[in-house]
């Protein structure tokens, strides 16, 4: 018997936010499937742990421990892709900050900054960065981690709510910028997963009636895949209720 192809043999993929939670399962989803990652956190000692991982699956990594506003690193991130690959298959941009939930009169103004810098202006960067090298590749893709705070009415979530909701409207003006291109840009919403950040936001809730952050991997698959055709859409992860 053959063995299963892998469907991303050979793709090089960014992802950030990958010493845990989405990230991290999305790293070992993608190395299990054959591509290379380029791996971005803040934490070494989490990257350490995933690349790890990855090499048990007999995959490859290089590690980028830096603060994605540390802007300067993102330039610098792209050069260095270009230097060693020339191209880049994939960006899973899935880094997120969820602040302080708070009626929006007492959100402190340093807060509010550092969540809009991570959840949106070093997602516009990592474009700014990455574009020509996701055009360079013959089947781009780029795949930004949104959330339903970000639609509708939902209170006390002010700082997150308007960073996702920013983001969205980032990916989509990306997507209209390059629908005659080879590359395709699309958003995950997960929706309810059991990640650090879900707990802190409900610490109530049970994680265990939770699905684990694997459960948004096929989908990932599907939207980095050579053959994937969909574009500028907003996609919910099957299965899992709001």
């Amino acid at each position: 018997m053959s063995p299963t192809p892998r469907r991303l043999e050979g793709r090089v993929a960014v992802i950030t936010g990958a010493s845990r939670g989405i990230g991290a399962a999305v790293a070992r989803r993608f190395a299990a499937e054959g591509a290379h990652l380029i791996l971005v956190a803040r934490t070494v000692g989490g990257l350490e742990e995933i690349d790890d991982e990855v090499k048990k699956l007999g995959g490859s990594a290089t590690l980028c421990p830096f603060d994605l506003t540390d802007y300067a690193a993102i330039d610098r991130l792209g050069a260095a892709i270009f230097e060693r690959w020339k191209k880049l298959d994939i960006l899973v941009a899935n880094a997120g900050l969820l602040g302080t939930l708070t009626p929006l009169a007492h959100i402190k103004p340093k807060e509010w900054d550092q969540v809009l810098a991570v959840n949106l202006t070093a997602n516009w960067r990592l474009i700014r960065s990455l574009d020509p090298l996701l055009r360079a590749s013959p089947s781009g893709r780029a795949i930004f981690v949104t959330s339903g705070a970000g639609q509708g009415m939902r209170a006390y979530w002010g700082t997150y709510a308007v960073s996702k909701a920013a983001l969205e409207m980032l990916a989509t003006t990306y997507a209209a910028e390059t629908q005659k291109t080879n590359l395709r840009v699309n958003m995950i919403d997960p929706g309810r997963i059991r990640t650090g950040m879900r707990a802190a936001a409900y610490p109530g809730e049970d994680p265990k009636t939770l699905p684990p952050p694997e459960h948004v991997t096929d989908l990932m698959v599907e939207l980095a895949s050579p053959e994937c055709t969909k574009h500028g859409e907003r996609i919910t992860v099957p299965g899992v209720a709001k």
